[in-house]
């Protein structure tokens, strides 16, 4: 095929149009297109090359993976009953045979009649099997995930839409020391979502800087590779939830929507919608998501006395309704201040891990020192303890 035949073939993409946006098949297109005007010929070819190079230098490579990563109708359907119909499935083999071409497109079939305007740069080219690769990708496609869920594992939330989080926080489970009885638990839940089975909403409460976010955190990065992602939610986009729920539903990888510091006041309207989604509502959860939440209150209404002596007639009745949305968690895990053997503990396996070098009665005499200044013990002030000795900052 000459480069203009490649550019009609390549308009009439059904399953894979969504490449046509992608910036480098963008150029690849333009270039293709291009009339007899050899400086327009010449600048269309270079700005190409440009977009090519800011990722590799290999063409085959390149449209390979976006191949893999795309987010299209087939992969959609796949994923959800009855699968893709016969036409889908030809359409299929029919443009991964022709971008398996396009992708060993030499820069000779492309340079011809450009020689005379001087040397030019060269894209590399060599021969992937796109449709075993699309095959295995798909195979895959449980804990790779396709699309945005295959490039990325945390996202947040902005007005309804997913947005990927390109540079998460890279805690590690073996980072956190001193919690790990309590992490268990929700390590073994979070291991029954991936396998299927009934998974718990978890709420972890407790005690300030004792790990309960870096905890969950540090869950998602560890199952990432088996097909987890996380997405933080905001408490004030608690009512975005349903849709979110209802759009992940037929995703083949598993979610935790994590909430962060949950509180409410008596009248929030946050309350009845996080209560409807914990099992309240008629349209009921997933079983590919799991909400995971953290509090410093064990209680996740802010009541004061005046409540408690308010002129409501039926007292009682308002007082379950308020302590009705804990319970709606079917795991709570606790996440107690340590006492001085836990704090111990954290702060040696920390200083280890920074390669810390003190005498272990000198260390202890400093981090219990900082530990009073900062408030009381905990792993987060363990850590800036740590972290400021290693700095060299004089404690």
């Amino acid at each position: 095929m000459d480069r203009r035949e490649i550019a009609l073939r390549m308009e009439g993409l059904v399953v894979f149009r969504g490449l046509l946006q992608d910036p480098v098949v963008a150029a690849f297109m333009r270039m293709l297109e291009c009339g007899e005007d050899k400086t327009e010929q010449v600048r269309r070819y270079g700005a190409f090359c440009a977009a090519l190079f800011a990722h590799t230098e290999n063409w085959s490579d390149y449209l390979l993976e976006t191949v893999l990563q795309d987010e299209n109708l087939y992969v959609v359907k796949s994923c959800t009953a009855p699968g893709p119909g016969p036409q889908l499935r030809r359409c299929l083999e029919l443009e991964l045979a022709l971008l398996e071409e396009v992708a060993q497109l030499p820069p000779a079939a492309v340079l011809v009649g450009m020689k005379a305007h001087g040397p030019m740069p060269l894209w590399e080219v060599s021969q992937p099997d796109f449709r075993a690769a699309y095959a295995q990708r798909m195979n895959d496609v449980s804990h790779k995930g396709y699309g945005v869920f295959a490039r990325h594992h945390v996202f947040t939330l902005e007005d309804g839409h997913l947005v990927p989080v390109k540079y998460p926080d890279p805690q590690r489970l073996e980072q956190l020391p001193g919690y790990e009885r309590e992490r268990e638990k929700v390590i073994a839940n979070t291991r029954a979502l991936l396998e299927g089975k009934p998974a718990n909403n978890v709420l972890l409460y407790g005690d300030a800087g004792t790990g309960k976010s870096s905890a969950i955190k540090a869950i998602a990065n560890e199952f990432a590779p088996q097909g987890l992602r996380l997405v933080e939610v905001k408490k004030n986009q608690l009512y975005q939830l349903p849709e979110l729920m209802d759009s992940l539903a037929a995703n083949p990888l598993k979610f935790i929507l994590f909430i962060d510091d949950l509180s409410f006041t008596a009248n929030d309207d946050n309350f009845a919608a996080l209560k409807a989604i914990l099992e309240g509502s008629v349209g009921g959860r997933s079983q590919n998501l799991a909400v995971y939440a953290t509090s410093n209150r064990r209680h996740l209404i802010k009541e004061t006395m005046s409540d408690r002596a308010g002129d409501d007639i039926h007292h009682g009745d308002t007082m379950q309704e308020l302590m009705s949305l804990s319970a709606r968690f079917g795991l709570t895990v606790t996440f107690s201040r340590p006492d001085k053997a836990r704090f111990t503990q954290i702060v040696t396996e920390l200083a280890s891990q920074y390669g810390l070098q003190m005498p272990s009665d000198q260390l202890m005499i400093k981090a219990e020192a900082f530990a009073i200044r900062a408030g009381g013990r905990s792993p987060r002030v363990a850590k800036q303890f740590v972290e400021l000795c290693k700095a060299g900052v004089q404690l």
